[in-house]
């Protein structure tokens, strides 16, 4: 019998990570809201250079996590974006049996405590993905490049339902690497994503080729990164600070491109500042890290919001 799968959140990345494990034979579903209509009607478009153009019609296409059938699913997939007084918790409650495996494909360090919380007797994994993939039109998602994912058990671990799931998604055309130590790649992530993410905001959606084309942009980024190394470090899970090097100079190399949180500030969408900054700040405070450039990062960030949500 074919894996039960339910999407909640199915934008660019919930559509495209769905696309793959229906290629692989899996029962798809999905829970969107704003496309709703245009995913009942036709389902997604897939446009990718990289993995062929696909056509992804889910099993069922619900407006609330409660409308699915059948009983509960194997494995419920939340990829909704991670935006202040988002509750996760609630929006996939209805669906989450004894047995459902919790798989979280979403930004940010310090996300996974709410749902194991909430759902002390599901398996959680902790999924990372590494991909440019965006939304063009409703129920039309094109994918730029990369798709990898990073993926295991919260806290530590890689079980048989992981192993599964990624036996699935390679099935599919997309490359799993499983890591028994999946915090540490969160803040493996963190470590460009709280950076980069938060100065091409403030410099007025500046993209990658602006931020590190004068020096003292070079400079700035290196020293809030070795701040995340710091916090990193300090709540157990180390990163190699060469790592600082490399993605300064593999960005330099990349073409030139705006962030997501900048695409999003730009098309006045909520950002994701709290999982991809906050929370690192909120980490170093408690553990006693000073972080003078984090801490104005953040600041600004809170200034910015401010402005955006009284206009």
């Amino acid at each position: 019998m074919s894996e039960r799968i339910l999407i909640i959140g199915a934008g660019a990345i919930g559509a495209f990570y769905g696309a793959a494990l229906q290629t692989a034979g899996a029962n798809v579903s999905v829970v969107c809201r704003s496309e709703l209509d245009a995913v009942r009607a036709n389902g997604f478009s897939i446009e990718s250079k990289r993995l062929g153009n696909r056509t992804f019609k889910p099993v069922q296409t619900l407006g609330t996590a409660s409308d699915y059938q059948g009983g509960a699913p194997d494995y419920v997939v939340v990829s909704v974006k991670v935006v202040e007084g988002t509750d996760r918790a609630a929006l996939i409650r209805d669906a989450v049996g004894p047995g459902t495996a919790i798989v979280l494909i979403e930004n940010g360090v310090e996300i996974e405590a709410e749902i194991a919380q909430a759902f002390p007797d599901n398996e959680l994994i902790s999924a990372l993905a590494f991909v440019q993939v965006s939304r063009v039109a409703p129920g039309k998602v094109r994918h730029f490049a990369f798709g990898d994912l990073s993926l295991g058990n919260y806290p530590s671990s890689v079980t048989e339902r992981t192993k599964r799931f990624a036996a699935l998604l390679e099935t599919g055309g997309i490359k799993c690497t499983m890591t028994e130590d999946v915090v540490t790649v969160r803040w493996q992530k963190c470590l460009w994503n709280a950076v980069f993410n938060p100065i091409s905001v403030m410099g007025g959606v500046l993209d990658t080729g602006h931020i590190l084309g004068a020096p003292e942009g070079e400079l700035f980024v290196r020293q809030a990164m070795r701040e995340v190394c710091a916090v990193a470090a300090a709540t157990g899970h180390p990163l190699d600070e060469t790592l600082v090097g490399q993605y300064v100079e593999g960005t330099r190399k990349a073409p030139p491109y705006k962030t997501s949180m900048a695409l999003d500030y730009e098309n006045g969408r909520p950002m994701e500042t709290e999982v991809i900054l906050g929370n690192a700040v909120r980490a170093a405070r408690r553990e006693n890290v000073a972080i003078p450039a984090l801490e104005a990062l953040y600041a600004l960030m809170k200034m910015v919001e401010r402005k955006t949500a009284l206009i």
